[in-house]
C-alpha cells in the first residue's frame, strides 16, 4: 500500500516527467513532503500564474506535457489564466490542484473553490479524484488526453483526505495515443495539388504541435509553392527559404498578394480564427488538413480535407503528390524603418538560434515580423488568449526544457505584471536575456486609441521605471539601451553576461 501522494509521484515518474512547476500550500503539502524522494525537479516560482506559464513554456519548447501544482482556493484560481492560455493555443498541460476534504466540499470551507466548475470551459477534461485507488489511472488518462488529438490542458483536483489516503500501486501500463484519422479523401487532395498551377501553403500552429517540420519541407520541395504562416506557426517553415512570404495578416501585402494569385490553398493545421478572417479566400479551392474535425469547414469552406495528425497525414499524402517544375520565388525581406525593428533585426544577426519568447503588444508583433525564425519551437507567445505577463514564466520553462539561450522580448506594460519571476530566473541562473521595449505606455492600447478613438488617450500612460536597476536589485544585471547607444554593442554585452539580464530599450513615442 502507498500513500496517494506517492502514487501520484510514481505515476508522474513513469510518464517521464522530470520537471514540475508550482507553489506549496496546505492542501498539497503531502505531495511536497514526498517530492525529494523522486527524480522530479520542482521549480518554485514567485506566483502560481508564473508557474502555469512556466509549465506552458516548458511544453511549448519541448513538445512534452507541462505539469503545474497549486494548492486549493487562491492557488488554484491563480492557475486559471495559464490554463485558458494553454487551451487557446493547444498546449499539453496537466494542472494538479489540492482541495479541502471530500466531506467538506460545498460547505464554503477555508480556501475552498470549485476549480472543477471554474475551469470546465477551458480544459479538454477535468477530474475530481474521489478515491486514492483511482489516482494512478486518472493521471495516466489525463496525460493521454492532454497530448492526443488537438492538445490541451487537463485538470486533476485532489481533495486532501484523498491525497493522504492509501491504495495499492498497480503499475498500470502507459496507453498509446490514438488520434482520429480519416484519409479517405487522400487521392482527391493529391489530385487537387497535382492539378494546381499556383498552390499556396498556409501553415498554422498545428504544424508545431505535430512536429511536421520535415514533412512540410518535403511537400514544398515537391510543389515549390509560396508559403505563409500564422503567428503560432512561426519557425515551422524556415524564414529564409524560397517562396516564404511571412505572416499571413492584413498588414502583409506580400502574403495577401500570394494568396490572391494562388489557385489552391493547402491549409496545414490552421484554425482560421478572427486574426485572419479578413483574408479573402472567396472562390479559392481549399484542401484542409487538421487533427480536429471541429475545425473542418468551421470558419472557411473546404473543398476537400484530411483528418488526422498533420505529420502522419502528410506522410501518407506525400507519395501521391507529383513533383512540379521548380520555380524561384525569392526570399521574404521585411522593410525595417523603426528603432524597435532595428533592435530585433540586430538580435537576429547576433543570436539567430535563440528561443524567442514574447509577451503581448507592439513588441510581440515586431518580434514576429523581424526575427529570422528558422526552426520549430523557437517562437513562444500567447497567441489565442493574448496574455500580458505570459513571457517571464514561459521563458523560464523554455530555458529549463531546452538549455538554450532564451530571449524574452517584452514591453514595459507586460513586464510589470510578472516581473517577480525574474528573481526565479536569477535563483536558477537561467541563461535569460530580457529586452524590455520601454515607451512608458501601453503601446498597443495607445495605438488603438489613436486610430479608433480620435487620440482620446485614457489610462494608457505608464510611469517611468528603471528596469535596468530593477534587474540589479533582483541579483541579475541591467543594461540601458537609449536612442544614442550602439545597438549591437549593447546587445552583445547583454548576451554575453553570465547572469540573467534585463536590457531597458528606449523606444520613442513616435513608433506607436
Amino acid at each position: 500500500m502507498y500513500k496517494a501522494a506517492d502514487i501520484l509521484l510514481k505515476t508522474l515518474t513513469k510518464l517521464g516527467v522530470d520537471t514540475v512547476f508550482g507553489y506549496p500550500g496546505s492542501s498539497v503539502l503531502p505531495v511536497y513532503d514526498r517530492i525529494p524522494d523522486y527524480p522530479i525537479r520542482h521549480i518554485l516560482t514567485a506566483h502560481e500564474q508564473g508557474a502555469s506559464f512556466a509549465a506552458s513554456g516548458y511544453a511549448r519548447s519541448s513538445g512534452k506535457t507541462g505539469v503545474v501544482i497549486a494548492t486549493s482556493g487562491p492557488g488554484a484560481t491563480n492557475l486559471v489564466t495559464g490554463i485558458a492560455d494553454a487551451f487557446m493555443d493547444s498546449v499539453p498541460l496537466v494542472a494538479i490542484t489540492g482541495n479541502v476534504k471530500l466531506s467538506e466540499l460545498g460547505h464554503d470551507c477555508f480556501q475552498e473553490v470549485d476549480i472543477f466548475g471554474i475551469t470546465m470551459p477551458i480544459v479538454k477534461y477535468s477530474y475530481i479524484v474521489t478515491s486514492p485507488a483511482d489516482l494512478e489511472k486518472i493521471v495516466l488518462q489525463a496525460f493521454k488526453i492532454a497530448h492526443q488529438g488537438r492538445k490541451g490542458p487537463v485538470l486533476i483536483d485532489i481533495p486532501f483526505d484523498v491525497l493522504t489516503g492509501e491504495a495499492e500501486y498497480l503499475d498500470l501500463p502507459v496507453e498509446e495515443e490514438n488520434s482520429p484519422c480519416d484519409l479517405g479523401q487522400i487521392n482527391e487532395v493529391a489530385k487537387m495539388i497535382n492539378e494546381s498551377q499556383k498552390p499556396f501553403l498556409f501553415v498554422g500552429g498545428g504544424a508545431i504541435s505535430s512536429d511536421a517540420f520535415d514533412e512540410i519541407k518535403a511537400l514544398n520541395e515537391k510543389i515549390h509553392a509560396k508559403v505563409g504562416v500564422t503567428f503560432m506557426a512561426l519557425g515551422s517553415v524556415d524564414s529564409t527559404c524560397d517562396g516564404y512570404v511571412g505572416i499571413v495578416e492584413d498588414t502583409n501585402p506580400t502574403a495577401l498578394d500570394a494568396i490572391k494569385e494562388s489557385d489552391l490553398i493547402i491549409s496545414l493545421g490552421v484554425r482560421f480564427s478572427n486574426r485572419n478572417k479578413s483574408i479573402s479566400l472567396k472562390g479559392k479551392k481549399m484542401a484542409q488538413i487538421d487533427v480536429d474535425k471541429a475545425e473542418i469547414d468551421k470558419n472557411v469552406p473546404t473543398t476537400s480535407y484530411l483528418l488526422g495528425d498533420l505529420k502522419t497525414a502528410l506522410g501518407h499524402l506525400l507519395p501521391f503528390v507529383d513533383a512540379k517544375d521548380k520555380k524561384s520565388h525569392g526570399g521574404y525581406i521585411p522593410v525595417i524603418n523603426h528603432r524597435s525593428e532595428k533592435i530585433i533585426s540586430a538580435l537576429g544577426r547576433l543570436c539567430p538560434d535563440a528561443v524567442v519568447v514574447t509577451d503581448v503588444g507592439l513588441h510581440q508583433i515586431c518580434a514576429a515580423k523581424f526575427f529570422p525564425f528558422r526552426a520549430p519551437r523557437t517562437f513562444l507567445t500567447s497567441g489565442g488568449l493574448g496574455v500580458m505577463g505570459f513571457g517571464m514564466g514561459a521563458a523560464i520553462g523554455a530555458a529549463l526544457s531546452t538549455g538554450k539561450k532564451i530571449i524574452l522580448i517584452t514591453g514595459d506594460g507586460s513586464l510589470r505584471m510578472n516581473i517577480g519571476e525574474f528573481e526565479t530566473a536569477v535563483k536558477l541562473n537561467i541563461p535569460l536575456t530580457v529586452l524590455c521595449f520601454d515607451n512608458s505606455s501601453l503601446g498597443l492600447i495607445k495605438r488603438l486609441q489613436k486610430k479608433q478613438y480620435k487620440r482620446n488617450y485614457v489610462e494608457c500612460e505608464l510611469s517611468k521605471l528603471n528596469f535596468a536597476s530593477l534587474a540589479d536589485c533582483y541579483g541579475g544585471k541591467g543594461f540601458k539601451l537609449s536612442s544614442h547607444d550602439d545597438i549591437e554593442k549593447t546587445l552583445t554585452s547583454a548576451l554575453n553576461c553570465p547572469k540573467p539580464v534585463i536590457v531597458d530599450c528606449e523606444i520613442p513615442q513616435s513608433e506607436i
